[in-house]
């Protein structure tokens, strides 16, 4: 992935408390790109525009390089945070007037004070961290082999992407790929995820088709939204699963299943559908 992803919650992801009202945004920004954020004013246009009278009308902006992003804080009296969702508690401080602060994460949750006991903040999705193939390690950066699917096993996007795959690999179906609705009542119980929406997991799921596993809709799918997500989401389990991607070990990531039928508990092993596939593949 060149470039980021930016999402402001709108009001309907969280019900209008501690998020900007309105509509969500989401921003595609390329390498060289800036999106500033702010309250905004007919004279201070800003590409993400925050509701609230503690935050200036020209806050701060995002800037994109190559492999990772700068965030620049014009306020002269708050810092912003920057948290790592998935890092359990790490984050950022960036102070008053910092210019080009870089942000290391490759998920993060941008938070901003505000008058109230709740903040405001949007969530920025950086560039991929690319990791060296074990087993070209060494000799000069230029001729060394990296990874070609970077994908981590600890970040939220991934247990969206066991969830997607998770009735294959039970052999349950051959078809069926669950909801957006399905996959957040599955991780509700995740501790990682006491408060996933299901535009978040739309998010997730565009995340991983579009830089992640960059995965294309299928041709002829049709025009309609609900279709182009839906061949998103079979093109994503399929190519998963047949790379090997996620694996049955991977299903123990996920929270107990409601339930206790045997089935709930194991993988089946049967079956002669993506699932065994991958297992066949795999020997």
């Amino acid at each position: 992935m060149r470039g980021i992803v930016v999402h402001l919650p709108g009001s309907s992801d969280t019900g209008g408390a501690g998020e900007p009202c309105g509509d969500a945004v989401t921003l595609r920004l390329a390498p060289g790109e800036v999106a500033r954020f702010g309250r905004g004013s007919p004279t201070t246009p800003v590409e993400l525009r925050l509701v609230d009278a503690a935050i200036s009308r020209l806050a701060g902006e995002i800037r994109v390089t190559d492999d990772h992003w700068q965030l620049s804080n014009h306020s002269t009296t708050h810092s912003y945070l920057v948290e790592n969702p998935e890092g359990a508690g790490e984050y950022l401080r960036v102070p008053p007037r910092r210019a080009g602060a870089p942000i290391p994460f490759e998920f993060s949750r941008v938070v901003l004070p505000t008058r109230g006991s709740a903040t405001v903040s949007f969530q920025v999705y950086a560039p991929d961290h690319v990791y060296l193939d074990p087993d070209g390690m060494g000799g000069p950066w230029g001729s060394r082999t990296v990874t070609a699917y970077s994908l981590d096993e600890t970040a939220t996007y991934f247990l969206v992407l066991v969830a997607l795959c998770e009735p294959r690999l039970r052999d349950e179906s051959p078809v069926a790929v669950p909801t957006t609705p399905q996959i957040v009542e599955r991780l509700g119980g995740h501790p990682a995820c006491p408060r996933l929406t299901a535009r978040a997991v739309s998010s997730h799921i565009d995340y991983l088709a579009e830089e992640k596993i960059r995965i294309s809709t299928p041709a002829g799918a049709d025009a309609r939204r609900d279709a182009r997500r839906n061949g998103k989401r079979e093109a994503l389990v399929g190519l998963a699963l047949r790379f090997g991607l996620v694996r049955e070990e991977h299903l123990a990531l996920l929270p107990p299943r409601a339930g206790n039928g045997p089935r709930d508990a194991e993988p089946r092993t049967g079956g002669g559908n993506g699932a065994g596939v991958v297992r066949q593949t795999g020997e």
